[in-house]
């Protein structure tokens, strides 16, 4: 009998692929030579190629827009004569400011009384109203948010008829304390919209655990809410300060005899032609609110630091 032999083939292994190392891309190569300062390429910097674009033209339109005015105001104060001719340089203006202007100053003197209380009064009453709103749920809470923005939204003119009509029916005199009420009542609203909107970000998980600690309502309030929101309370502050000192038509509608402010009185100037006096009266304003406005920035961020 023939034996058949049979050979089993080994299965071949598997080729083994050659590794391959993944260099990372260079995206710029390093310039050769000694280390120093590293400098890109020109050859590999991204240009942007809309760097003169539209966008950026039309936001020099407007700053230029906004602030050529003001450049024109402050130069022309320093003018000798009182046409816009320039003839030379002159502190004569400056002089008559502060010297012979009695009653620029009284009508400065009743804006600048009217807008700290006005805008103390509103403040107060405004971030307590927005504390309300947001701490308390009653049914007409939507109907007051929404009444509550009116004096926003309503021309100057129609709230300045208004008031004019109810101060003459119920019979208050027109004075310092009817420009006092007008202003303190379309400031309400900007306050109001200031606080809440830093009530929004607050969290009222501190509330539930102060008063688990034994903090009554006017202890959370004025240890707990008061110092979270205080930014928004002094940028309400300085908001209704600065449209008290602005306002023209409720104060022109509201105002009485010997009530005059800054900008009725320089509305009667201006009438009898533009006074370098103004001019000279705008750079002062204009550098006092620029050091208010430093001043209350760092310390409005330290009041955001501490809260």
């Amino acid at each position: 009998m023939s034996t058949r032999v049979t050979t089993i083939k080994s299965p071949s292994k598997p080729k083994l692929k050659k590794k391959i190392k993944l260099k990372p891309t260079t995206l710029v190569r390093p310039p050769k030579g000694a280390q120093g300062p590293y400098k890109t390429p020109k050859n590999l910097v991204f240009q942007d190629h809309r760097r003169f674009g539209f966008s950026n033209i039309m936001l020099v339109l407007v700053i230029l827009f906004l602030f050529m005015p003001l450049f024109v105001v402050v130069i022309y104060s320093f003018n000798a004569s009182k046409g816009m001719r320039w003839t030379g340089f002159s502190m004569q203006w400056y002089g008559k400011l502060f010297f012979e202007s009695k009653q620029l100053w009284r009508a400065f003197a009743n804006s600048f009384i009217i807008a700290i209380t006005s805008s103390v009064v509103a403040t107060i009453l405004g971030s307590l109203s927005a504390v309300g709103i947001k701490w308390y749920k009653f049914k007409s809470r939507a109907y007051i948010q929404v009444v509550s923005f009116l004096p926003m939204v309503l021309p100057e003119v129609i709230i300045g008829i208004s008031m004019l009509i109810f101060f003459t029916a119920v019979k208050i005199p027109l004075g310092m304390f009817s420009i006092f009420v007008a202003h303190t009542t379309f400031n309400l609203p900007f306050v109001f919209l200031l606080v809440s909107a830093r009530l929004d970000e607050f969290d009222f998980s501190v509330i539930e655990a102060a008063r688990d600690l034994g903090a009554t309502e006017r202890q959370t309030l004025t240890k707990v809410i008061i110092p979270s929101i205080m930014p928004g309370v002094m940028s309400g502050l300085l908001m209704a300060i600065t449209m008290s000192l602005e306002d023209f038509v409720i104060t022109f509608f509201v105002a009485g005899p010997g009530s005059t402010t800054l900008p009725l009185y320089v509305y009667s100037m201006i009438r009898y032609g533009v006074s370098p006096v103004i001019n000279a009266l705008s750079f002062v304003l204009i550098l006092s609110i620029m050091i208010l406005a430093l001043a209350f920035k760092k310390f409005l961020k330290t009041i955001a630091a501490s809260s």
